[in-house]
């Protein structure tokens, strides 16, 4: 008896220890582009030539990788219309992501998407 309790607990011990394959995380490759400038962003880990992949890449996980699901920020921009078109496409944790949005001028898109096109 006391053997077989020391076998399962060997068991279960083993089978704890052992990842599953749906808890790994699979890392994301994305490329953003505004006007002229484009990086590539890698997370989990975070690194590509964005200046900011680190907060980027915390950002991009607390909406889920879902650019649309952004919150805009609260600072004040000029009514001047030289319209920008953020880009970002690639794959967030193993999904394809492709999302486009114009925005009135920079100022505009950097309120609207923060750290994730300051580059």
């Amino acid at each position: 008896m006391i053997r077989t309790m020391i076998g399962l607990a060997a068991v279960c011990a083993v089978g704890a220890g052992a990842a599953s394959p749906a808890s790994a995380v699979v890392p994301s490759e994305l490329t953003l582009t505004y006007q002229a400038k484009a990086v590539d962003l890698t997370c989990d880990p975070a690194g590509g030539d964005h200046p900011h992949a680190r907060q980027a890449c915390t950002v991009l996980r607390g909406i889920g990788g879902d650019p649309k699901r952004l919150k805009s920020g609260d600072s004040f921009c000029f009514l001047l219309y030289a319209p920008v078109t953020a880009r970002l496409k690639g794959t967030w944790r193993g999904r394809s992501v492709t999302w486009e949005r114009t925005y009135g001028n920079s100022c505009e898109m950097a309120r609207a998407t923060g750290v994730l096109f300051r580059f």
